[in-house]
């Protein structure tokens, strides 16, 4: 087991590494410019349907963007009504669920930051005959909980494959920024990076809804502990933070992060970041709504009981430019 997880984690470093040779030639640049607008061309012709996406998405997060425009994507190829709603609450996460329900959707797509929060009114969704996937959050806990599939990344992984890059670059102690205490999905982050960082690991949280205040507190930090030479975040705009912490501190340390959006690719051509560990939010999105209609219209159930990864993809220097051209476009 063991030994097929690190033959496991080199391929997700490798192919970090790799741009598809098909993205060189002269459709495949074409294609890459007219980004994920052009997928799925056409519209299903079964009849319409509802469906919730209810996700702990915070205000003014681009993550969640991306992730909403593959689900729109979706919902417009397969003639479905698409409500979307968000809060990082895990209660008031739970009553937007409830509200879905006594809505009668046709189906629920769901993050799970906090399972023993969620994991009852998803249930309450199930006995209501209402079909459910998980999306983005809750890869260990979605099989208790009931849905038919999981769409993401395998956060521990991810993390461990953020740690071995740490480690391979030669730094020697690590800081972890967590911007939201309690979500299971950015702690399995944080302690993959330790199982595979060779030297001290330093975890610390912050108050990732409040930008000004991240930045202070990555900062103080970093002066308080000079030895800290790395910095990984857990969100695109975290990172943001934490380069203008590292200026604001006087640190050397580098930074790598999570997640990626449309400013991420200019940090790392420019040197201010090292990599971004990609999970894809559009294809997660996009799965979401696409299984739930495919669950509908013929009973179709994807990933036969396992999580159908959509991450980590590591994105560096070697191959920012052609991911980058998806992000401009605002779909990674």
């Amino acid at each position: 087991m063991f030994r097929s997880r690190k033959r496991l984690l080199a391929a997700v470093l490798a192919l970090g590494l790799v741009v598809t040779a098909g993205g060189c030639s002269e459709s495949g640049g074409k294609q890459a410019e007219e980004g994920a607008a052009g997928v799925g061309a056409g519209k299903a012709s079964t009849a319409r349907i509802t469906i919730a996406m209810v996700t702990h998405g915070a205000p003014g997060d681009t993550f969640w963007d991306i992730i909403q425009k593959g689900a729109k994507a979706a919902a417009e190829k397969d003639n479905v009504d698409l409500k979307y709603s968000s809060d990082p609450s895990s209660g008031n996460q739970a009553n937007l669920i409830q509200s879905a329900i006594d809505s009668k959707v046709d189906g629920i797509a769901v993050t799970m930051p906090d399972p023993p929060a969620l994991i009852p009114v998803i249930k309450k969704a199930i006995a209501a005959g209402i079909p459910v996937v998980a999306i983005n959050a809750g890869i260990t806990s979605f099989a208790e909980s009931g849905v038919l599939s999981y769409f993401g990344s395998d956060e521990s992984l991810a993390g461990e494959a953020g740690g071995t890059r740490a480690s391979e670059g030669g730094y020697k102690h690590v800081l972890c920024v967590i911007q939201f205490q309690g979500q299971v999905q950015l702690e399995d982050r944080c302690n993959g990076v330790k199982k595979t960082f060779t030297g001290k690991w330093t975890k610390i949280y912050v108050n990732g809804a409040d930008r000004p205040s991240e930045q202070s507190t990555i900062a103080a930090k970093l002066k308080q502990d000079p030895s800290i030479d790395f910095i990984i975040t857990l969100g695109a705009p975290d990172a943001l933070a934490a380069i203008n912490a590292i200026k604001d501190s006087g640190s050397k340390a580098k930074l790598g992060t999570f997640d990626f959006n449309p400013q991420i690719p200019p940090k790392i051509q420019s040197g201010e970041l090292q990599f971004a560990i990609d999970q894809q939010p559009y294809l997660q999105g996009y799965e979401a709504v696409d299984s739930l209609w495919l669950y509908k219209a013929n009973g179709n159930i994807l990933g036969g009981g396992k999580p159908t990864l959509t991450g980590p993809f590591l994105v560096d220097k070697q191959n920012v430019d052609f991911v980058g051209k998806f992000a401009a476009a605002g779909t990674r």
